[in-house]
């Protein structure tokens, strides 16, 4: 299992600089305007590498056509998680989202399928004033322990942009076909 994190790890590294290069990514922390949009992937997002994170991985996308961000686990020694039990797993990161974005954090489908391990509040949100330490709440919905280690992959993070409602109050609100039906009110 740690060959397979070490392999991820290089590739992610490779990933990540042929991004930068191919996105412009110099060019891009030089003009440090309300925010930089890379040609290919959307805001430049700024990462602080807390003490822990040494020898961690950034997060990365694991494919080109992937929509998420891996992101590993910067526990200190191994963390078990019983069935029925949830933690906030550290990740040794903190980030600066430009104002008009978020980060969603979700599960990785593997982990779901396989082990019954997933975000406990998915998707989660990552707001762009927030500066601490993200960390991800898991839960373990399967029947057996769920051992996390030190640089597994422990969700995805998804970029996303944010709209802002404005709120009005009405007496009545518009009808329509389905009206007030909810919860499988549609069918099955």
């Amino acid at each position: 299992q740690q060959q397979r994190f070490a392999a991820d790890r290089q590739r992610d590294r490779r990933m990540a600089a042929d991004a930068e290069v191919g996105a412009g990514g110099a060019a891009c922390r030089q003009d440090r305007g309300a925010f930089c949009m890379t040609a290919r992937y959307g805001p430049e997002i700024q990462i602080q590498k807390l003490p822990h994170f040494a020898g961690l991985s950034l997060p990365s996308y694991a494919t080109a056509g992937a929509a998420g961000m891996d992101v590993e686990a910067a526990v200190e020694a191994d963390m078990v998680l019983a069935p029925g039990r949830r933690a906030a797993v550290p990740t040794g990161l903190a980030m600066a989202i430009p104002a008009g974005f978020e980060i969603q954090v979700r599960p990785r489908s593997g982990l779901a399928l396989k082990h019954g391990v997933t975000v406990a509040n998915a998707p989660g949100t990552i707001d762009s004033d927030y500066r601490g330490e993200v960390k991800i709440m898991l839960i373990n919905l399967g029947e057996d322990d769920f051992t996390i280690t030190r640089g597994m992959r422990i969700a995805q993070l998804v970029v996303a942009p944010v709209s802002l409602a404005v709120l009005a109050v009405a007496d009545t609100l518009e009808t329509t076909d389905r009206g007030s039906g909810g919860f499988g009110s549609t069918g099955v």
